[in-house]
């Protein structure tokens, strides 16, 4: 069953057929929002918005243990990450879609592993590549079948939140190869390897990360939600393409 996460700007699937609200609870405490069930094309599908439907929960505040937890619990056997970025790199500008292949965690304070000693067991995940390349792969062949263009690569800088980045941190960003800017990346994805979910981000470039274009054009929230509304309908045509196509077993 492929789950789907809801960044900002998409907080629920209307395309989702017979949709179920799924109440699940964790060990680690309530996730962000309900759950829901349903079928997409040919797929069942289970949906969570991460900052909850009416966006009221900040990306440090996100119970990234729950959220993961509850989709594995509630069958998922794969996650689409969805997530709105800034752009650092001059090909990632505003309304682009990149899937990308690395990230760099810049974040500090969150519960960012299920092995945290409580049950005597220390264990390490291999992250060498933190997305899963089948589902990257497929992605990019949806992409490809609808002719929607897809920035495939890239990596993913995550930042705490929810306060914008300064130029400066921008500019160390680059410095260090990040071609996008985000807040809810990780521990998002670690969590999802540490349950043997494949996972995939599929990011939405919602501005211009800050110093690279005029001041107004960077903080603009208003700019930023346009911009997401928009995308998103582009969003939606790629994950209604990948729930189309047939999906081979994994071993």
């Amino acid at each position: 069953m492929l789950a789907i996460i809801g960044g900002s700007g998409l907080y629920k699937l209307d395309e989702v057929r017979q949709p179920v609200r799924l109440a699940v609870e964790t060990p680690w405490g309530a996730p962000s929002d309900t759950l829901s069930r349903g079928v997409w094309g040919t797929r069942e599908v289970l949906f969570i918005a991460r900052h909850a439907q009416d966006h009221r929960v900040p990306p440090h505040r996100i119970n990234y243990r729950a959220n993961i937890w509850a989709l594995r619990e509630a069958g998922a056997s794969e996650i689409v990450a969805v997530a709105a970025v800034g752009g650092i790199a001059p090909d990632c500008s505003p309304g682009v879609l990149v899937v990308p292949d690395q990230l760099i965690d810049y974040t500090s304070g969150r519960e960012a592993t299920f092995f945290d000693g409580a049950e005597n067991k220390v264990a390490h995940v291999d992250f060498t590549e933190p997305y899963d390349a089948e589902l990257r792969a497929a992605l990019a062949s949806s992409a490809r079948r609808i002719g929607l263009p897809l920035i495939m690569g890239g990596v993913y800088g995550c930042t705490n939140g929810p306060r914008l980045e300064t130029a400066a941190e921008i500019n160390r960003m680059g410095r260090d190869g990040c071609t996008l800017v985000g807040m809810t990346g990780m521990p998002e994805a670690v969590l999802a390897r540490e349950l043997g979910l494949p996972y995939a981000c599929l990011a939405v470039v919602a501005n211009a990360a800050a110093g690279l274009a005029s001041s107004s054009e960077s903080v603009s929230m208003d700019a930023i939600m346009t911009t997401l509304t928009r995308s998103m309908n582009d969003v939606r045509r790629l994950l209604a393409e990948l729930c189309e196509a047939a999906t081979a077993p994994r071993d």
